[in-house]
């Protein structure tokens, strides 16, 4: 066990024969664990508005094979409109209002990880409309499997809250497409055993406390974000009047 733990072993490539002995491990007693939790989130979900209990979105795997990530359904039967969404989506039910908020609504996932879709850790699964706008990035991000958790998902956890509600499409290749694919380059060029450990304590700290993560584009550093403090009244005030008197 020491070896197994030791600096210089955490520091290695993750061998994909090892990763997925843990993945199909860690991804089935993870099934048991939740399983209390998912029968409640399908019960609600049908209890609340018709239609199927999972929904399936195309995604892009390992080797550029496509295959059908599963969530739980949080919107209206029948939906249409664009596949990104926003926290005020409209097409939301109050079930998957409250799932997109609590990112419950990706439990199933575990599945795709036991059935071998995905990994526990590695790039985000993305959509063949957004792959195929970077065929030369992607070559090299999906020589690894997807993962439910990683660098880009902790990064961008509230997408949903700061995408341009009138152009979500447009907004999210502009702003958010390429620093995604900055990040999972990063993780697919710098994956070590103590990385997706890292990754893995850090998507506990996210989920539990509630708390949004940054990471370092350049060295893949993860810490608590920390956004300014807001300015004091009297301040605030201040700089209204001189902004008026200017």
């Amino acid at each position: 066990m020491g070896e197994l733990l030791s600096p210089g072993t955490l520091q290695r490539t993750i061998d994909p024969s090892f990763k997925r002995v843990v993945d199909v491990g860690l991804s089935f007693v993870l099934l048991l664990l939740t399983a209390p939790m998912a029968i409640l989130i399908a019960a609600a979900i049908r209890i609340e508005s018709r239609g199927p209990i999972l929904y399936e979105c195309q995604r892009m795997g390992c080797g550029g094979r496509r295959f059908s990530m599963l969530k739980f359904r949080k919107m209206i039967d029948g939906a249409t409109g664009p596949s990104l969404t926003t926290a005020s989506d409209e097409r939301f039910t109050r079930v998957g209002k409250f799932l997109s908020m609590s990112k419950l609504d990706e439990l199933p996932q575990l599945w795709n990880v036991l059935r071998g879709d995905m990994s526990i850790v590695g790039p985000r699964p993305e959509s063949p409309e957004f792959v195929a706008l970077a065929p030369t990035d992607y070559e090299q991000i999906l020589s690894v499997r997807p993962g439910i958790t990683g660098l880009s998902q902790l990064a961008f956890a509230r997408e949903s809250a700061v995408l341009d509600a009138d152009d979500r499409v447009a907004d999210y290749v502009r702003r958010i497409f390429p620093q995604k694919r900055r990040l999972d380059l990063a993780y697919v060029t710098r994956r070590t055993i103590q990385l997706d450990l890292t990754i893995c304590a850090w998507t506990i700290v996210a989920v539990l406390l509630r708390s949004e993560v940054a990471v370092d584009r350049a060295t893949t550093r993860l810490t608590l974000r920390r956004r300014p403090a807001p300015k004091p009244a009297v301040q605030q005030e201040t700089l209204a009047v001189q902004e008026e008197t200017s």
